[in-house]
């Protein structure tokens, strides 16, 4: 699908944003992949990297999705937009509550009207389960960013571009998350802990990519894709990593949840089942047709797809071998 196409990446030089770089100039033959991002340092470390005298298809731009006029002259003649530029840290999210907003929701905006105007076929954007019932500000705004893609279907009118979201949850090894601290926490001998009972749900990077590129083939628009992953309570995923640390009970910080929700009860109802994933289906009833043929299983109204609940958790050796690998 992405052989001989433009594709961009916003947020291109983010954990993801490499690691999807890697596996499209592997797998795949684009015309052009742009890796559009507002750091020029990352850029320039990224160029060393995929530099563009191996890969001629890489090109680099500076930008920021809070600016449509940069957007309208990046995407120009993109076939394929991958967008992954976000405020993602809680904490800072709430310190800083306008520039989530300007960037997670202004900008998703931005990409959406800008997308139309030029013409791109296909946008997808990454969402998070912190957006499943939202209680911090990150998840709100990446809530209502999946609102907008979602609705973006309904608003593009005549023209043919098609939008279509993909929620997972925490990635292994990704900059900012928990891995990383406890590794680095590990030095001192003590590990905090927020809530003994506290579980996640845990992908790995290749997996993540590998998920949102067979999306972004298989979308027809309107889609919510929820893969099928496992889960890890906090203790296990200790043990994995420092099984001879001690830890310490820190408490729940604010806007934590004890589990996090990828499918909600109130979701259910519009969610299909498919071997590896779920697909929420958008409120607007005038696009059932495009979902009939895919052939999912309708879900029972009272399911929930909690990481407390999920019936796939990982093993403290299976955490370490992802986390070795």
């Amino acid at each position: 699908m992405l052989n001989d196409r433009v594709v961009l990446i916003t947020g291109g030089t983010g954990t993801f944003g490499k690691k999807c770089t890697e596996i499209i100039v592997q797998k795949y033959k684009p015309k052009k992949l742009i890796i559009f991002s507002r750091d020029e340092l990352k850029q320039f470390e990224m160029n060393q990297q995929f530099p563009e005298s191996k890969y001629p298809c890489m090109r680099y731009f500076i930008g920021d999705v809070r600016d449509k006029e940069r957007l309208h002259r990046a995407f120009h003649g993109v076939d394929f937009v991958i967008h992954a530029a976000a405020l993602k840290q809680v904490p800072a999210a709430e310190y800083n509550p306008f520039e989530a907003v300007k960037t997670n929701i202004i900008g998703a905006e931005n990409v959406i009207n800008v997308a139309i105007d030029q013409g791109v076929k296909k946008v997808i954007a990454l969402s998070t389960d912190k957006a499943a019932n939202p209680i911090n500000l990150y998840g709100s705004t990446k809530l209502c960013s999946d609102k907008l893609f979602i609705a973006g279907n309904s608003y593009v009118g005549r023209d043919h571009s098609v939008f279509s979201v993909v929620r997972y949850g925490n990635v292994v090894g990704s900059r900012g998350s928990v891995i990383p601290f406890f590794l680095k926490q590990k030095e001192k001998g003590v590990l905090p802990i927020t809530d003994s009972r506290m579980t996640r749900f845990w992908i790995t990077l290749e997996h993540g990519v590998g998920f949102v590129l067979n999306c972004l083939e298989q979308m027809v628009g309107g889609e919510l894709f929820v893969p099928k992953i496992p889960s890890m309570n906090i203790m296990d995923l200790a043990k994995a990593i420092a099984p001879e640390c001690k830890t310490e009970i820190v408490g729940v910080r604010p806007g934590e949840k004890l589990h996090e929700v990828m499918v909600t009860k109130d979701d259910a109802r519009r969610t299909l089942e498919y071997k590896d994933h779920y697909v929420v289906q958008p409120d607007f009833q005038f696009w059932g047709s495009r979902f009939k043929s895919n052939g999912g299983t309708p879900l029972s109204e009272d399911f929930e797809y909690n990481s407390g609940t999920n019936p796939w958790f990982l093993t403290i050796a299976e955490m370490r071998e992802m986390i070795e690998t």
